[in-house]
């Protein structure tokens, strides 16, 4: 499976397992909330069915959630009135410049093509306020032939970011999949046994933990 060729909407129409929607906000994301690293007016991009928007806004945040799917956005609106949820590119993001304090990405970076990640860290840098924090959980490894989204390297999320802003996290994380395993055992079996999972059972995919803040 490549990412960037995905129709994304499709996927949430037809899907009965989507590997980054588990039905709650994603535990990485509950972490650095809890160590007070969100502020301000957030942006969730590439925010899928709400859960992550959803349970910042019940923090207290003033929060907007994009994606490109019109799918998503419906169902994510259909879950509070809370979040403003909208149809966006967010490669460039258009009518949300100087906008945000801060921004999560919780796996969509690496959905994306080099071009189109270029072109999306420049839609972040505009849409985001000077000394605003960007978070972002990218795929960093492809475990036991897992299919999934393309491996991002550290030199690749550097480069990206070395103009207009300054890396101040880079490390690796484990982030919480929907893929159980009992559902690997029927769609990858070779992968039963070699995998990280939680205490539920589901999939921990080694993810880059990037924080950056703009210039």
């Amino acid at each position: 499976m490549s990412a960037p060729d995905l129709d994304f909407d499709q996927v949430y129409r037809e899907s009965p397992v989507i590997p980054w929607v588990i039905g709650e906000p994603q535990p990485l994301l509950v972490a650095l909330e809890a160590a007070g690293e969100f502020r301000g007016d957030v942006l969730d991009v590439g925010c899928g069915p709400g859960d992550n928007a959803i349970f910042l806004a019940g923090r207290g945040y003033h929060v907007t959630g994009v994606d490109g799917s019109p799918t998503a956005i419906e169902r994510a609106k259909a879950k509070t009135d809370e979040v403003e949820f909208v149809i966006a590119d967010a490669t460039r993001l258009d009518g949300f410049e100087d906008s945000f304090d801060t921004v999560l990405d919780s796996a969509l970076y690496h959905c994306l093509d080099d071009d189109e990640q270029r072109a999306y860290v420049a839609a972040l840098h505009r849409a985001c306020r000077s000394g605003a924090t960007v978070h972002v959980f990218c795929q960093a490894e492809q475990l036991a032939g897992m299919p999934g989204p393309r491996v991002i390297s550290a030199e690749n999320l550097r480069s990206t970011f070395a103009d207009g802003w300054r890396i101040t996290r880079l490390q690796r994380a484990s982030y919480t999949t929907s893929m159980t395993e009992q559902l690997l055992a029927q769609i990858h079996p070779d992968a039963v046994g070699k995998v990280p999972l939680d205490e539920r059972g589901r999939f921990l995919m080694p993810v880059w933990q990037l924080t950056a803040v703009r210039d």
